[in-house]
């Protein structure tokens, strides 16, 4: 298993409404030592923030890219830096949808269901243009989908009933004076009025 690099610095994650986030992003085209950087610095963000996934748009950065750090359904560690991802998702009698619950580093606090296969595919590269390959069940696949729909400019609130979406924006309304501008670099406030959730945040 890959060894994400443990040097980064925190970076204030970039939230829902902010253009980068709602567009399809650039692809990777160099491998060097600034995009080393910004992968060291998204792991920072991402464990500060205390999230199994983080896409480059989340930190403001116009590239399909993201990092994750997640366990599968029977509870196995997944972890890898994905440049460029194309998702394979089953279909037909493959297909099975799981309700599990959702939410996102950049709607921070917010969570409610959000049906998706229970099993995912993502191909790319990784940060040093090497072909990469994952795959899992359970809040693993759940994580690949988020992560890659990033990439794409799609937000999982985009894949919600108007009702679900509304009941979202509405608690992440509730909890948003806990989260400062520039979150996680800042730390949360009142972060005992938080219940753990049992689901993605991403």
């Amino acid at each position: 298993m890959p060894t994400l690099p443990t040097n980064g610095s925190v970076l204030p994650i970039t939230r829902w409404g902010e253009d980068v986030m709602h567009r399809l992003n650039k692809p990777v085209t160099e491998f060097g030592e600034d995009l080393h950087k910004l992968v060291a610095d998204m792991v920072a963000t991402m464990n500060a923030a205390e999230g199994v996934g983080l896409a480059a748009n989340q930190v403001g950065v116009d590239l399909q890219l993201f990092v994750f750090d997640c366990p599968d359904k029977d509870g196995v560690q997944h972890q890898g830096v994905v440049c460029n991802p194309v998702v394979e998702l089953p279909e037909g009698k493959d297909r099975r949808l799981d309700e599990g619950e959702e939410g996102c580093l950049s709607l921070p606090g917010a969570f409610t269901k959000c049906v998706r296969p229970d099993w995912a595919r993502v191909t790319g590269v990784d940060e040093n243009g090497e072909p990469v390959t994952y795959e899992g069940t359970g809040l693993f696949a759940r994580c690949l989908q988020h992560e890659t729909d990033h990439t794409q400019g799609t937000v999982f609130g985009d894949r919600l009933s108007r009702k679900y979406r509304k009941r979202l924006y509405a608690e992440a309304e509730e909890l948003a004076l806990d989260y400062p501008s520039d979150w996680p670099v800042s730390p949360m406030l009142h972060p005992e009025d938080h219940q753990e959730e049992e689901g993605l945040n991403a």
